[in-house]
């Protein structure tokens, strides 16, 4: 169903919303050194994003929530609105097999949601970033 967009706001639908958030990723990744990133998707209601992370994940994911969240509201201009969920899902990922798996999963989003044919064509993916979609100019980390 998130997949699908069916629930809860899609803000991240709008171009400039999408960009900012992969912006924020990659910002933890190359200018604070938290993490190194090898995976994302930013779909119209949530973000996947396989990364390891330099810092404790609690650490890093306020660091991404908070910045953004701070940034996308006033983008909109709300107030008093929370912009992402309380919780987040995590899970451990623990041999080179499994990220590969993982990887395919998050890249393949946009595809089995019906917002692209192909995953490369998703602007707002790892998928895309690496080929025409150019997801706001940025690369994830190789295996």
């Amino acid at each position: 169903m998130l997949d699908e967009a069916r629930i809860g706001p899609v803000y991240l639908r709008q171009p400039r919303i999408a960009d900012m958030v992969v912006d924020a990723l990659f910002h933890t990744k190359k200018v604070l050194q938290q993490c190194t990133i090898h995976a994302f998707a930013v779909m119209p209601n949530h973000v996947h994003w396989l990364a390891t992370p330099k810092v404790p994940l609690s650490q890093l994911m306020r660091t991404v929530k908070s910045f953004t969240a701070r940034k996308a509201n006033l983008m909109l201009g709300l107030t008093g609105t929370s912009f992402w969920q309380d919780e987040s899902y995590d899970h451990v990922v623990r041999d080179s097999a499994s990220v590969e798996r993982v990887r395919r999963y998050i890249e393949q989003n946009p595809v089995r949601a019906g917002l692209v044919v192909e995953a490369e064509e998703y602007r707002w993916s790892s998928a895309g970033g690496l080929t025409k979609g150019q997801a706001a100019g940025h690369r994830p980390a190789p295996l």
